[in-house]
């Protein structure tokens, strides 16, 4: 069981009401660097352990200060994410580059910023050398194809994933590069996602150890980390467990232990966490305006899909508190949806909620990863504000949410449009 809390209660709530109108994102940075200090301890055992940080799954200024602060790098996969990160200050081994279909300006900057550059396809050698230089340091994303299974159960199918390159492109790419002077590599694998229990990493570990003691074997290269990029869950219900973070690094160490005593080899362990990290410690806050009594019972809020896209685009369950009304029965049936006009703009399907009423105050739940980040102006929406609920208990706006004048920025173009310029 995980037991779900709000990071502010009903008080707080209406107080940063007044200042910030719903709907807005809170993080809460105590549970932010709890997280992460967790999260680095598990891997205490591995000299050269790094975290960094998926950059998409909360591109915030302040919680990239959090975690660097707390000893993360960053995971960057676009050109604005490597202009955010070097305008925070992190360069060189800070920044792991992990794009696709990646252009020119792209590799251009991250070459600059001296980022590991993680090559997505054998295709990109001749791309990264023709934007930039073909560095001394780089790292190779491996697809292995056909499903990733774990105790008989497909975790993921590889074969269907636009990324990485297969084993046989793999060597081939390592043998060039080798040639253009390439003299340290990384090997890189993602092959499921939000997956919950504590199998998922240490399989995974072992594939891409093993891979790599193939390459420096066949390849004549020397490999230094494998990266394990993303993929763990997080309990989105109540009902569901957590990982076991200790246990997976624990079970890593174990399978690094048995490739040193076969291969004679070690390797620093990277790992690119977002939706772990800092889903659970994000959460959208909304109000509850319209209601409407049809073939169902349907609770309108002032957030839709375009503040929070999961549940339309995916299904995705959000667990649901009404401030105020925490020990109060559930004893009522709604569709909670916003008002974007699209039949999927719903965040709960027959969900079971205390009775509501029009400026009740909810919380959706583990919005902290690919919340914000994945939302969009559909229907001219506008995007919400982000506040931080700092270690000392006060709060700080981290963005603004935005205006009218921001919507028509790009039109400006356009005399009709010069009301809104700043």
């Amino acid at each position: 069981m995980n037991e779900k809390h709000t990071i502010i209660n009903l008080d707080e709530a209406k107080k940063l009401k007044e200042k910030y109108p719903t709907p807005f994102y809170i993080y809460d940075e105590n549970g932010i660097r709890k997280q992460a200090e967790e999260f680095i301890s598990a891997f205490s055992w591995n000299e050269g352990f790094r975290e960094y940080f998926a950059v998409k799954a909360t591109p915030n200024p302040a919680v990239l200060k959090i975690l660097k602060s707390c000893g993360c790098g960053v995971d960057c996969s676009s050109l604005t994410e490597l202009m955010m990160a070097k305008a925070l200050g992190f360069e060189g081994d800070d920044i792991m580059f992990s794009s696709n279909e990646t252009a020119d300006a792209e590799f251009a900057l991250a070459a600059q910023l001296g980022a590991i550059i993680n090559l997505d396809d054998i295709t990109h050698i001749d791309a990264l050398e023709k934007a930039a230089f073909i560095p001394e340091r780089l790292c190779l994303r491996y697809n292995p194809g056909g499903d990733f299974e774990i105790a008989g159960e497909i975790m993921g199918r590889p074969s269907d994933a636009k990324y990485g390159m297969t084993k046989k492109q793999l060597f081939e790419a390592a043998r060039i590069l080798k040639q253009k002077g390439v003299k340290r590599f990384g090997l890189h694998a993602f092959l499921a996602s939000n997956t919950r229990g504590n199998d998922y990493w240490p399989a995974l570990s072992l594939l891409l150890m093993e891979t790599a003691a193939e390459v420096e074997d066949k390849c004549g290269v020397k490999v230094e980390f494998v990266n394990l990029s993303g993929g763990l869950g997080v309990p989105y219900r109540p009902s569901e467990d957590k990982c076991d973070i200790a246990e997976i690094g624990k079970r890593i160490e174990k399978n690094a232990a048995s490739i040193f005593k076969k291969y004679g080899r070690r390797y620093k362990i990277f790992t690119e966490s977002g939706r772990f990290m800092l889903a659970p410690y994000g959460q959208l806050v909304s109000e509850v305006i319209r209601f409407k009594h049809t073939y169902k019972e349907y609770a309108g809020l002032d957030a839709c899909a375009a503040n929070l896209m999961r549940p339309a685009m995916y299904g995705a369950y959000h667990h649901i508190t009404v401030l105020g009304k925490e020990n109060k029965k559930a004893d009522r049936k709604y569709d909670v949806v916003g008002s974007l006009c699209e039949n999927n703009d719903k965040f709960a399907v027959d969900r079971m909620l205390p009775e509501l009423e029009e400026g009740d105050i909810v919380v959706l739940h583990d919005a902290g990863a690919h919340g914000f980040s994945m939302g969009y102006n559909y229907n001219g929406k506008l995007r919400s504000a982000e506040i931080l609920k700092k270690s000392d208990g006060t709060y700080e706006l981290i963005r603004r949410a935005e205006t009218p004048t921001d919507y028509f920025a790009t039109l400006d173009i356009y005399p009709e449009f010069a009301c809104f310029k700043r």
